[in-house]
């Protein structure tokens, strides 16, 4: 497994920017620029509510941004290595942060700066945590090959599973189920019944490692993307839930690792979409049922863009790591690029650019 795992880390000395990359990328005169978020790489980001986001990276922090605004509201600082995820609870504070130090911390925007809860037992960094749609089970899977189910209150382990070479990569509690999925770098997606505890369905293995997944907000749809190198893999694929190890269509088009994949939000009327980015420093979005790439924003310098967090059906913030998180605006638009920091491109004409960075 050590040689699946070196092909998938980030390496510094790849992706860091010249100075004159930077320079290209940080002065584009129709970006604001806002107070950084993180000192280094981030590596995760989601949304708390309309206005507040929170990351985490390289600087082991855990950020609450009001992205709006451009300031910082809050930095929770109790990892001892750097932070790989964080999640929260819908209409709640609650912030759950997974870390290379082998916990999950939890913290409340409205009680301090310091942990309400830990829950160790992993022996490895842990890459997956997805909280329970009643707000009662933490599920957390790690590099160790164990999957954990925890009651949030008493931060007690009430479930393990161990299942070999089941690297985790990322984890997903489907919304109003009992079901949880996740992706592994052993190529395999499984599903899991939160109840028993066990595996219910195992999809058809990929070529390449699985990086990460998302589900749709009705249940039905997963998309999962992949490892890869020089166009080789690097897709994201669409299956269908309700037939479970059913590929729907793929999303290919980025020449290096996807490594994070979401379904933005639909408007009324509008079409489904899916957002996916990549170390090979682009943001594509694409139409769901067709997998014909709607348009593309490259952000040259950026490094690997790791991950993303859509906030409406217009926009979503994302996680870089060189140039910190990006608020990026999609629209329909005059299908003319505007340089580094904005793009477009795709049968849908859409314009996709960046109107903040921080």
């Amino acid at each position: 497994m050590g040689k699946l795992q070196s092909k998938f880390r980030k390496r510094s000395e790849l992706y860091r920017a010249s100075q004159g990359e930077k320079a290209d990328n940080t002065f584009d005169s129709q970006v604001v620029q806002y107070e950084p978020a993180h000192q280094g790489s981030v590596n995760t980001v989601t949304n708390l509510s309309p206005d507040l986001c929170v990351s985490g990276g390289s600087d082991q922090a855990v950020v609450v941004y009001d992205w709006t605004q451009g300031r910082m509201c809050q930095s929770f600082q109790g990892h001892n290595r750097e932070v790989t995820k964080v999640v929260c609870y819908p209409g709640s504070t609650w912030i759950f942060s997974a870390s290379r130090d082998k916990t999950v911390l939890m913290w409340d925007l409205n009680q301090g700066d310091e942990p309400i809860q830990e829950f160790c037992g992993h022996e490895l960094v842990v890459n997956g945590v997805a909280i329970s749609p009643e707000g009662r089970k933490l599920c957390t899977g790690s590099r160790d090959n164990w999957m954990c189910l925890w009651d949030i209150e008493s931060a007690k382990c009430e479930q393990r599973h161990n299942i070999s070479r089941n690297l985790v990569t990322h984890v997903c509690w489907v919304p109003g189920s009992s079901s949880i999925v996740q992706t592994s770098e052993d190529k395999t997606i499984r599903v899991w019944d939160s109840r028993a505890w066990q595996v219910t369905n195992t999809f058809p293995a990929k070529q390449y490692i699985q990086t990460h997944c998302d589900v749709s907000s009705n249940g039905n749809y997963l998309v999962s993307s992949s490892n890869g190198f020089g166009g080789q893999g690097c897709e994201a694929t669409l299956w269908d839930l309700r037939q479970p190890g059913c590929k729907v269509v793929e999303y290919r088009g980025h020449i290096q690792t996807t490594a994070c994949c979401v379904f933005l939000p639909t408007p009324p009327g509008g079409t489904a979409q899916v957002a996916t980015s990549s170390h090979d420093s682009s943001v594509k979005v694409w139409d769901q049922n067709t997998a014909v790439c709607l348009g593309t924003l490259s952000l040259d310098g950026a490094g690997p863009l790791i991950a993303l967090a859509p906030t409406d059906s217009s926009s979503l913030l994302c996680a870089s790591f060189n140039n910190g998180l990006h608020h990026i605006q999609v629209s329909q638009g005059s299908n003319q690029a505007q340089g580094s920091g904005a793009g477009s491109g795709g049968a849908g004409g859409l314009d996709i650019k960046v109107v903040a960075r921080f």
